[in-house]
């Protein structure tokens, strides 16, 4: 798969790992910034990744902040994107094969650089499930985001 990984200053810190991480299990990384500590905002590159993923450059991505919640809220305000805060595994494979989650967030502040390798690898080898109690779920999350855009909410 091709990841699209971003961070802003928060998350650079940890973003490297993550590259190396991708790339050592058997993955594209498409880095797309931020490339410095220099301060910039985390809107900004959730929104890169993000369009990555609804443009089809690449099938998933990660996103580090200071917390990962920025990053994470940013990024659910892209229709297709399905974005999740994980500082575990369990919630990192969970969320893409019950969720079709495609968009990790990493507190570049709350996770090392081995716990951070771990979530990465988990979120990587999930793949959803197709249990129609997971379908039918999702189908009601697309439901409100559809509901959403026509303005029937």
């Amino acid at each position: 798969m091709k990841i699209a990984v971003a961070s802003d200053h928060g998350g650079f810190p940890l973003k490297e790992t993550v590259l190396e991480a991708v790339e050592a299990y058997g993955h594209i990384p498409i880095n797309l910034g931020t490339n410095s500590m220099e301060s910039v905002d985390y809107p900004d590159f959730a929104e890169k990744a993000g369009k990555a993923i609804v443009d089809g450059t690449a099938d998933r991505a990660i996103v580090i902040c200071g917390s990962g919640v920025g990053a994470c809220i940013a990024g659910n305000k892209i229709v297709g994107v399905y974005a999740c805060v994980c500082h575990d595994t369990y919630s990192a494979a969970q969320g893409v094969e019950h969720d079709q989650m495609n968009m990790l967030c990493l507190g570049g502040r709350v996770v090392g650089p081995e716990l951070a390798k771990h979530i990465v690898a988990a979120f990587l080898a999930a793949t959803p499930s197709d249990d129609a109690r997971h379908l039918r779920r999702v189908g009601k999350i697309k439901l409100i985001e559809k509901s959403q855009l026509s303005g029937e909410a």
